[in-house]
């Protein structure tokens, strides 16, 4: 790495690391202040209230840093320019090209590392942090325990549980309901239950004081049972997994959490494109480098104000767009994936042309 690369990272780094620490300061003062009733009613004790914001603070890194990395390209970059260090690069032979190279590759690699702490890391201090709202604070749902309960167990089945208790591995209040199709939907049968026990051994569920209620062309034919078994394609684990907020899991775990939606006939077109854009969104840091150097390195008349208030205005834009997009695109038949990628592509290519034009 030649002297004036390490300069030039060493500009972007610091003033990253400022910049990032000054707005997650900002931020917690903030949430601080909204939530200090709560924690007074509750007489939360202050290691509780600091172990919550130290569990809150990978989420507030991961929303933050994109325009963490936004500012301190901006700054960095707009002071060599103020200095006229920019100048002098660019009359030793270095071209805009050449200048973005370091701050590229390092976004890339901030990038691939935000990656792993945004789909692993912070999913983990996300459950620690429900732990303390639900124990301390009394916030949120209580885990394990499940009322009313619905889910699509298949395209043709629908199961009901008034309440489902994941350490008995029992519910209550069963319904049970299968249909002839899903564009001309007719009742084939229905089974109430009083009690359903998931069976470990078999892997089946057993019910208990139910009646079977079947509907034929013929007419519909009733029937009681003390006890029966059940094949259903949701098990205990996957009932469990779908009571878990989302921003809880890993990439991994909400992958099969979404297979499981998916197997019971839900249509899974807005999760499985947000999914996408959880993986595409750590490389908006690279977007928003990229708007950033050329408008921060070109010395204007304007001055780097107007110059920093584009290259922002540009970057918040792109930001918007992925969600604004994500929303639109789930009615357009175009592949999830795509669509989940689609504000990086766009302003990736937007990005280049302003560089391209910037370097002539």
């Amino acid at each position: 790495m030649k002297l004036l690369d390490r300069y030039i990272l060493r500009s972007v780094i610091s003033t990253l690391f400022f910049s990032l620490f000054a707005l997650c300061v900002i931020f917690v003062v903030v949430d601080l202040i909204e939530n200090l009733g709560d924690f007074l009613d509750h007489k939360a004790e202050t290691i509780i209230i600091v172990e919550y914001y130290i569990n809150y603070l990978p989420q507030i890194i991961k929303l933050l840093t994109p325009v963490a990395t936004l500012l301190a390209t901006l700054f960095a970059i707009g002071r060599l320019s103020n200095l006229n260090e920019i100048t002098a690069m660019k009359s030793g032979g270095m071209s805009l090209y050449r200048l973005i190279l370091p701050v590229f590759v390092f976004t890339c690699v901030l990038s691939a590392g935000q990656l792993y702490f945004n789909g692993w890391i912070v999913p983990k201090a996300n459950t620690r942090k429900a732990d303390i709202d639900r124990k301390f604070l009394q916030r949120g749902n209580t885990p394990g325990t499940v009322y009313n309960l619905y889910f699509r167990e298949s395209p043709l089945r629908n199961v009901i549980m008034q309440y489902y208790d994941p350490t008995a591995k029992t519910g209550t209040q069963v319904v049970i309901e299968k249909y002839s199709s899903e564009m001309h939907p007719r009742l084939l049968q229905r089974i109430d239950a009083q009690r359903i026990t998931w069976d470990t051994a078999r892997n089946v569920w057993r019910l208990f004081n139910c009646s079977i209620r079947s509907v034929t062309p013929e007419g519909s034919n009733f029937a009681v049972q003390s006890e029966d078994t059940l094949s259903l394609a949701v098990s205990h684990e996957e009932i469990v997994e779908l009571q878990r907020s989302p921003d809880q899991m890993n990439f991994n775990e909400t992958r099969n959490y979404l297979a499981i939606l998916e197997k019971g006939g839900k249509n899974i077109r807005t999760q499985l494109i947000d999914y996408y854009g959880q993986w595409a969104f750590p490389f908006a840091n690279v977007i928003v480098a990229l708007f950033a150097v050329p408008f921060a390195s070109v010395r204007k008349k304007s001055g780097l104000a107007m110059e920093m208030a584009v290259a922002m205005a540009t970057a918040f834009m792109y930001l918007i767009f992925t969600k604004v997009g994500q929303t639109l695109g789930s009615t357009l038949d175009v592949n999830a994936e795509i669509v989940g990628w689609a504000p990086n592509i766009i302003f990736f290519i937007i990005a280049l042309f302003i560089i391209v034009r910037a370097g002539k």
